[in-house]
């Protein structure tokens, strides 16, 4: 397809009305489960592997959202509305559970454990396609990290 990076597939009315994303009952029989995580079209699925102490992010995006989810491990997940003065919430993002972070939200993840998540995102993730709609931000100084 021509200029696939470039086709809009979904709208806002699509997106969750709350960072944490309550996950579906799984599918369960006698060959164990299956956990549906997002039924929404998107355009990358990446696996991230993150040491304790590490800081991702730092940024918000102009037009792509992504989910999150936790294979393994722990962090803080600090965020809010870009332009925003108020001081940014934090959750505890945990094992077996599913972010979402919406366009125009400055947004920081500290592991405090080493950690692996899929990031599931709208835009395709080659550098130039990311870096055209991110924009990087200081919501955690990275020195004020203490574990």
């Amino acid at each position: 397809v021509k200029d696939w990076k470039k086709i809009v597939i979904d709208s806002p009315d699509m997106w969750p009305k709350s960072t944490h994303v309550d996950l579906e009952q799984p599918f369960v029989d006698e060959r164990g489960y299956i956990q549906h995580l997002v039924n929404t079209p998107m355009k990358n699925i990446a696996l991230i592997k993150s040491v304790t102490g590490a800081l991702r992010a730092n940024h918000y995006h102009l037009e792509d959202w992504h989910y999150m989810y936790m294979l393994d491990g722990e962090a803080e997940y600090h965020y809010r509305l870009h332009g925003s003065d108020d001081k940014p919430k934090v959750l505890m993002w945990r094992t077996g559970e599913l972010v979402f972070t919406p366009p125009m939200e400055e947004h920081t993840t500290i592991f405090t454990q080493d950690s692996t998540f899929l990031a599931m995102s709208r835009n395709a993730r080659d550098q130039e396609t990311y870096e055209a709609d991110v924009r990087r931000v200081e919501l955690v100084d990275p020195n004020s990290i203490k574990l």
